[in-house]
């Protein structure tokens, strides 16, 4: 917790099976750490854009189970992540 009594994010990584379609991607489907998998219903925006838990990457507002979430891709890295806690449900 910060000293507001709120809880801090944290980058929380994930796995992501992405199609790559004319030199965009599309995430379609999210591992979590523990293997439950979501299916992603639609992606509504992307833009580059600042995480809640620092740093940056191409934010992809995504639909999963009528939930909007935010997933982060980091190009130089290759590394999908979303904010939040771990073991925490984004969807």
């Amino acid at each position: 917790m910060n000293k507001g009594g709120r809880f801090m994010r944290r980058r929380v990584y994930i796995d992501v099976l992405a199609q790559f379609h004319a030199g965009h991607v599309r995430p379609v489907s999210l591992t979590l750490e523990d293997g439950r998998q979501y299916i992603i219903d639609r992606v509504t925006d992307v833009r580059r854009a600042p995480s809640k838990s620092g740093g940056a990457g191409l934010r992809y507002t995504c639909v999963i189970l009528e939930r909007e979430v935010a997933l982060y891709f980091d190009e130089w890295e290759n590394v999908w992540w979303y904010d939040g806690r771990k073991g925490e449900n984004p969807a």
